[in-house]
């Protein structure tokens, strides 16, 4: 059985299913999932998840996510991005100045438009297939916050963004509304993801170096790097197996949210959550222990 994580460099033209696929067959893993997609035109982090680490995914998709993003000014595209069609084109008077100006409006909370070209669904179809025929419908803005928005480069017509973004950001999105704001419109012309959560691109392996490694297993993380981030508990065999059984547990000092539970000697648990009471309760546990010693 293989369960751990294993972080990938997805490249430009491959979709996040099929680079799953092709490492889950490379790992002879049975089960696998992910912590989040990239468009086939982004590159960059995919954090795939094998066994027992697929029970994790959901505090991973909640994590912040960092990209680097390349925008063309001056040109608007069906999609946002490069591969729609060109809807306008104009002239571009902006300076660098002027884009960093206009970033500062960007920062923080902010309230989002989800693109057509998005995988939401309106009465169980993906607004992209209701776009690919034409139809265009009315969409709630939703509240999103940029904690990072820096300038890294300008040469005309390109600007190339560091953006660090909570969950559900749309990066075609911010792009069309910074080129709405300099007046001269903008898509995205190139997008990679360079971090999620606490994991960094540069620590990611390539389908191509995965191929070609003789035991590509030894790329994986262990399950606890994957909840590293939390506030950790040990809990004595006795207070497992009652967890184990469905009870609480009462533990006095415990602050309230979600917390990661190991034995004594570093082997995950899974994860919990405890309640302002000091009432501990199991979200998602593992089967069999972790083996590798927990990273704090």
């Amino acid at each position: 059985m293989i369960d751990g994580a294993l972080l990938l460099d997805k490249p430009v033209g491959v979709t996040s299913n099929r680079a799953l696929q092709e490492a889950k067959r490379l790992l002879h893993a049975k089960k696998a999932g992910h912590a989040g997609t990239l468009d086939p035109l982004a590159s960059g982090l995919l954090v795939l998840l094998f066994g027992e680490a697929t029970k994790f995914a959901a505090p991973l998709l909640d994590a912040d996510k960092e990209y680097v993003a390349t925008l063309k000014l001056g040109s608007r595209t069906s999609t946002g991005d490069a591969e729609g069609a060109v809807l306008e084109e104009r002239p571009v008077a902006a300076s660098a100045d002027d884009v960093a100006a206009v970033l500062e409006r960007f920062r923080g909370v902010i309230d989002q438009v989800p693109p057509m070209h998005s995988a939401l669904k309106r009465a169980g179809v993906p607004l992209y297939k209701l776009a690919r025929r034409g139809a265009s419908v009315e969409r709630a803005a939703r509240r999103v916050e940029i904690r990072d928005l820096e300038l890294l480069g300008y040469a005309l017509p390109l600007a190339e963004l560091r953006v660090r973004c909570s969950k559900g950001t749309y990066i075609r999105s911010l792009g069309e509304d910074i080129g709405a704001a300099l007046g001269c419109g903008a898509h995205v012309a190139a997008l990679r993801r360079t971090g999620s959560g606490r994991f960094r691109v540069d620590e990611a392996v390539t389908l191509e170096r995965l191929r070609a490694m003789p035991g590509p297993q030894e790329r994986l993380l262990p399950l606890s790097k994957l909840l590293a981030d939390f506030p950790a508990t040990e809990l004595d065999a006795a207070a497992e197996a009652r967890l184990r059984n469905g009870q609480a547990l009462k533990i006095s000092g415990l602050q309230a949210g979600l917390r990661a539970l190991y034995r004594a000697d570093g082997a995950l648990i899974g994860l919990g959550r405890a309640q302002a009471e000091g009432e501990l309760r199991a979200l998602r546990l593992t089967q069999a222990a972790d083996k590798h010693r927990k990273t704090l």
